[in-house]
Formats: C-alpha cells, structure tokens, sequence
C-alpha cells in the first residue's frame, strides 16, 4: 500500500509517494512454531526405569516458550508416557499435556 503525500510547490503540486509502514506482526494463538531439534542424551540408567519426554512448546506469557526434553523416572513399573497434542474443543484448537499411562 502507498501513501501519497501532497507538497504544494510553487509551480503547482507534487505528489511523493512511500510505502505505508507494515502491519503488526501476526501471532499464531493456536500454532507453535515447529519442533526444534534435540539430540537425545543417553539415559541416566536403565530404559526400564527412565523414559525420554521429548520437548515441545508451551504458552507462557503472551508466547510461545520451547521447554527441552528430558529423562524422568517412571512413576511405577510398565508406567508408559503418551505425548501431549492438540485436539479440537468446538472452535477452538487446545493442548492436552502429556501423561502416565
């Protein structure tokens, strides 16, 4: 978009245009950026025990906040981690954090 500025000289007018500053950027509410990339260290010991939770982004103060995976101890025996994702709650998108199963 351009915005026309009017001079009056003395030989008649001129015009001068320049480009109408930009919008605000746009914030996506309900889409965090894509997964950053993470290199899974080796567990703190044996795999029955330790299970990786991998990281994700979180809303926190008025932004999209990456929190890195780590290792965390299952809560019993055979516990198994199921991932957070977003489901649909009439038109809205929200998140449903990961959970022991």
């Amino acid at each position: 978009m351009l915005v026309a500025l009017t001079v009056p000289m003395l030989a008649g007018c001129v015009v001068y245009t320049r480009p109408a500053p930009p919008p605000p950027p746009a914030v996506d509410y309900d889409n965090p950026p894509p997964a950053q990339y993470e290199v899974q260290p080796a567990a703190p010991g044996p795999l029955d025990v330790w299970v990786w939770v991998p990281g994700q982004y979180e809303w926190r103060g008025g932004g999209w906040v990456w929190v890195g995976g780590r290792w965390v101890a299952r809560p019993h025996p055979g516990a198994v981690w199921i991932r957070g994702g977003w489901v649909w709650r009439g038109h809205h998108r929200v998140w449903i954090h990961g959970y022991w199963r």
